[in-house]
């Protein structure tokens, strides 16, 4: 219901219709001109040139806009593979040496004391299993260095040999 005290009251209206007016009218003088992507486009092919590098050539169509604007990452690289190894140096992960394993029961569990012995699967003599965030990645023995415990590798284990190792 419309109030004739209150013009204010189809303002909202009006001025949504101003608005698409405005969108319509703008769309249909300027065209594809006003296009962000050309626009980006040939800013970069601005700054490529100024770079004294070749200009990419507007995309025929939005399916190869990204071959033409971004640059493969080998180009510029000696060697494409110290590039990948260069990305995840800084990458932190947990090294762990597991000596052995056993199942015991909560009981025991309870019971265990300062001093207890656990028993282990694991032989005396017999290779350390060196895990990398919980995959087998070695096995190795253990040495003392300076007053310190340390791991010599001593095989290095291939997938498929991981993947044995899991089918046990």
């Amino acid at each position: 219901m419309t109030d004739p005290n209150n013009p204010d009251q189809n303002k909202p209206e009006d001025d949504w219709a101003e608005a698409m007016a405005e969108q319509t009218g703008d769309d249909a003088a300027d065209g594809a001109d006003d296009d962000p992507w050309a626009a980006a486009l040939d800013e970069q092919a601005a700054v490529e040139q100024s770079a004294g590098e070749p200009a990419a050539a507007a995309p025929a169509s939005a399916g190869n806009a990204g071959e033409q604007v971004f640059k493969p990452l080998d180009q510029g690289v000696a060697s494409p593979g110290a590039r990948d190894l260069e990305m995840i140096m800084d990458i932190p992960v947990k090294f762990t040496v597991e000596l052995g394993r056993t199942r015991i029961t909560i009981k025991q569990l309870l019971e265990l004391t300062q001093g207890s012995v656990v028993e282990l699967d694991g032989l005396a003599g017999e290779p350390m299993d060196i895990l990398i965030n919980g995959y087998l990645i070695a096995q190795g023995e253990v040495v003392v260095v300076e007053d310190r415990y340390g791991i010599r590798i001593t095989e290095i284990i291939t997938p498929s040999e991981r993947v044995q190792k899991l089918n046990r």
